[in-house]
Formats: C-alpha cells, structure tokens, sequence
C-alpha cells in the first residue's frame, strides 16, 4: 500500500490513537504520583490500602471448577467478539445459512436466513450462555461469589485507593488467593453481573428471526436501544479483557497463572505451561474456523449457500 493509499484509508486515523494515549498515559501516572505525595492523600492510601475485610469470608484458594470455567470462558469469548466484529465489518458475507427445522426462527412462516456470521456469532454466543449458566450455578453452590461481590460501602474507599495505586505505577500488594483488593471486585461484579447479562439481553432482542418475536416489546425495549447498547458492552468486555490480561502478567504472572490455571499457590511453572497451551488452542481454532469450516460445520443443521 502507499503511503497516499495509507493516509486516505480508515488505517490512518489509528495512527494519532497511539501518542494520544501515551500521552494520556503519562498525565495519568503524573497526576496520580503528585496526588500520593499529597499528605491527606497519604494517610487515606494508608487507612484504606485497597482490600475489604468483609469480602474475606470465602476459603483461601480456588475450586478446579473455576480453572476449566476461566480457560473455556477465555475461548468462547474470544470468538464471540471475532464473530461480532466480523459482523459490523463485513459487506458481503462468505454464505448465508437457513435452518432446516426452523423451529422459532421463523419470519411470517418463512424460514429466516441469515449471513454465515451471525450464524457464527448466534452458535458462539449459545455456548458462551450455556458455560455461563453452568458458572453461575457453580458459583453460588461453592460460595465464591463472595469474593467477587462488594459486601460493605467501605469498598468503595478501597477501590479508590487501589485506582490511585495502580494510576501511580506503584501497585497495590497482590494477595489473589486469600481475597481480590477492591478494584478487582468492583471490575468482577461489573463483568460477571452486569455486562455479560446485558450483552445476553441486548443480543437475544436483535437476533434474526427473534427479533420478530419481541416487537410487541418494542415500546419498552426497542430494537435500537439494544443496538445502542450491544457495541458499546463488547468495547467494555475488549478494554476488561485488555487490563485484566496486562495486570495478570505484570503483577506477578508465574503466581496468578498458577492459580487461574493449575489451582496452587507457589511458584512453579505448571500454570504458565497451561497457560500457553489454551493460547495455542485459540491460535489454532482462530486460524482453522474459516468460511469454508464455518460452512461446513453450519450445513450440518441447515442449508448454506453462497
């Protein structure tokens, strides 16, 4: 590509993303170093150090359901917002694909079809449902909502506190096993108990076929207002996603992959050799899940043309 194509291209206007937010970046780190030299700053940082005791109640560690439920959530995730984007991106779709037994998806008796993509996102998004339904059951039953579940309004503080620790590059201690510092929390409950239920709603109210079935909705949940919201829920599970990763490998990677991925507290290299397993899985599905595959596996349950 030249560099008149390049400038021309939607490519380019990335190019000012990049010093914008380094220079972001580092106001951000100076704003917050200059606040922790204020003395009231201090002592607040002192008094609330970023963890609630009342979210302590749950046993140290973690179940091994929770490491396979985090391995395949990471997977499914991954191509839910694959198949999303593709969606928004793509002008013309590789196939189109109408179910055999249309069973709900149905417009007017007429079977509805719809692009390879939205198949794609629609399957994807199916057993990214069903892992989480399995996760929320598992979650209460064993009692680890509690540590992801702000339990008393001295959170907040906390969670003031560690954004200010992390903002300064002079991070909070790290003590994951025992019980999550606040931020973490606050980060957690809003994935687990807001976003993902959102993304569900906002999805299931636009999908074709059933997005006929809730138009006598339409006054109180429009159509538009799910599309208003759906975009915006991915760039939040995209930036979560981002920091989550950033801050597990930089905070001490060998001791939380331990624990995310080989359930244990010490400094061995099991969770990191996990962890580069499940990448390669995606790596590999990423590559091998083309039209051709998608379509193949689609025409499995109906029809696909191109």
């Amino acid at each position: 590509m030249s560099w008149a194509a390049f400038r021309s291209s939607k490519w380019f206007r990335l190019v000012w993303i990049i010093p914008a937010l380094l220079v972001a970046f580092v106001a951000v780190v100076l704003l917050a170093n200059w606040l922790r030299g204020i003395p009231a700053v201090a002592d607040f940082i002192e008094q609330y150090p970023g963890r609630d005791p009342a979210n302590e109640a749950a046993e140290p560690g973690f179940p091994a359901w929770l490491a396979w439920q985090h391995a395949l959530n990471a997977f499914l995730i991954l191509f839910v917002i694959k198949s999303g984007l593709l969606i928004r991106t793509t002008k013309r779709p590789a196939a189109y694909w109408t179910r055999n037994n249309t069973g709900l998806l149905r417009t007017k008796n007429e079977p509805v079809r719809i692009s390879l993509n939205h198949w794609f996102h629609v399957g994807i998004d199916s057993l990214w449902l069903i892992n989480g339904v399995v996760f929320y059951v598992l979650l209460f039953v064993s009692g680890q909502w509690v540590r992801i579940v702000p339990r008393s309004w001295e959170a907040f503080p906390h969670a003031v506190s560690v954004a200010i620790q992390y903002a300064s590059l002079n991070w909070p201690a790290e003590a994951g096993w025992v019980n999550y510092n606040a931020l973490q929390v606050f980060a957690y409950f809003a994935t687990v108990f807001i976003a993902a239920p959102l993304a569900i709603i906002t999805g299931l109210r636009m999908t074709p076929g059933l997005a006929e079935r809730w138009k006598p909705l339409e006054r109180i949940y429009p159509v538009n207002l799910a599309r208003l919201l759906h975009f915006p829920i991915m760039i939040y599970f995209l930036l979560f996603i981002f920091v989550h990763v950033f801050l597990v490998l930089t905070t001490g990677a060998i001791n939380n992959l331990n624990h995310m991925y080989a359930i244990r507290n010490d400094e061995s290299w099991l969770g990191l050799i996990w962890f580069g397993v499940s990448i390669v899985v995606m790596a590999v599905a990423w590559v091998a899940l083309r039209p051709s595959i998608l379509s193949m596996i689609a025409g499995l349950g109906g029809k696909v043309r191109r």
